[in-house]
């Protein structure tokens, strides 16, 4: 299969989701083709079965905005047309279902027919789609989809809810590579952030009000007035200023690392001894389930896919958002001693494990099969 994938090339969800997804497909042996308008981040080895499309988007006097949907459209006309793509899996709706639906009107003119799967990540949809500057394109582009998918059950919800979807979708949730997020904890590493063996708790995330990491700032310090702890905030973003003089008003800086973005954020929270993800809105919550995968408990707030994911008492904790005593008072639960904090830590595993990528990428692509023979039916019928 020849499959042509459209996503954000950053760090966030759906291009981590996107990219790791396309180099899984090229390892089955499917060919697989990135278009975007750099080298997606997690794309960081060669195969001969993946390919790089950039889109390149001309600047001119006359235009305010580079107009990036129409040279993506182009992109996609080219790459289908000369690849002899089969099918088109587009990240996120915008703008790229819509670019993909324009795509397809093009290549109708050259006699030919590609299917379009559209996956949906969260605030494309609960934020940014609900924008009356985008909401009627957003919804003409889902229905025009060959396929919708979504990351959780709770998305296809708000989807169904927010826009008037005509189209079933598909819930397929994210998924974890076990190669890349089972590491054994570095002791060097472990000692430098906590010399005196700390419980070391960590927090990953694009630092927005949404994330709430005052939060994860206020749930620490009640934990560390009962258990010596230290804190890594690894990510940056428009709260991390905020966040840092929260930590000196509070006088705990001396317990709290703000590390920035980091690329292999696997190592850090190999050495970590709880998550903490208390966000006001969760698709999913990819980045819990990272730490789960490295042995790591996770207290949560209960919102979006966080109930999907994270099951209470076994993996982790779940509390209202916004409930920072609650949250503060998990996390003593499983860090007060070795025992119960290495049952927690086994358990995250466990759970962890329901999403590995075997069992996830046969989905997708059993999905894509189904896509496929039904857009043959059609063309049988219309012929």
């Amino acid at each position: 299969m020849k499959i042509g994938i459209v996503c954000y090339p950053t760090f966030g969800g759906s291009g981590v989701v996107a990219t790791e997804l396309g180099k899984a497909l090229a390892e089955e042996g499917h060919q697989v083709h990135f278009i975007t308008y750099s080298q997606p981040a997690r794309l960081d080895f060669f195969s001969q079965n993946l390919f790089y499309h950039e889109v390149s988007v001309r600047d001119y006097p006359l235009f305010d905005y580079a107009p990036y949907e129409s040279a993506l459209a182009s992109k996609l006309v080219d790459v289908v047309r000369f690849e002899s793509l089969d099918l088109l899996h587009v990240h996120y709706a915008i703008p790229h279902a819509s670019a993909a639906f324009m795509a397809k009107q093009i290549l109708a003119s050259y006699g030919i027919r590609i299917p379009v799967v559209t996956t949906l990540h969260g605030t494309d949809i609960t934020l940014v789609g609900k924008d009356p500057t985008y909401k009627p394109v957003v919804t003409f582009s889902i229905n025009q989809s060959d396929g919708v998918t979504t990351v959780s059950a709770d998305l296809k919800e708000d989807t169904y809810n927010h826009f008037e979807i005509k189209k079933d979708i598909r819930v397929i949730p994210n998924f974890i590579d076990f190669r890349r997020f089972s590491l054994q904890a570095k002791d060097h590493f472990k000692k430098a952030i906590a010399p005196n063996n700390e419980r070391i708790l960590i927090h990953t995330s694009n630092f927005r009000k949404v994330k709430r990491t005052d939060d994860v700032i206020r749930v620490f310090e009640k934990v560390l007035q009962q258990i010596p702890s230290k804190l890594l905030m690894v990510g940056d973003g428009p709260e991390r200023a905020y966040n840092e003089q929260l930590c000196r008003s509070m006088e705990i800086c001396d317990h709290v690392r703000f590390l920035g973005k980091q690329d292999a954020v696997e190592e850090i929270l190999s050495v970590s001894d709880l998550f903490l993800i208390p966000s006001e809105s969760e698709s999913f919550g990819l980045a819990a389930l990272e730490a789960m995968a490295c042995k790591v408990p996770v207290i949560s707030s209960n919102a979006g896919g966080l109930p999907e994911l994270n099951v209470q008492g076994f993996s982790g904790f779940l509390n209202d958002v916004g409930d920072v005593d609650g949250m503060a008072e998990n996390a003593i639960t499983i860090l007060k001693d070795d025992e119960t904090l290495a049952g927690f830590k086994n358990n995250a595993l466990a759970r962890a494990r329901d999403f590995d990528l075997k069992l996830i990428l046969p989905k997708y692509i059993e999905y894509y099969t189904e896509i496929l023979e039904k857009a043959q039916a059609d063309l049988r019928v219309n012929a």
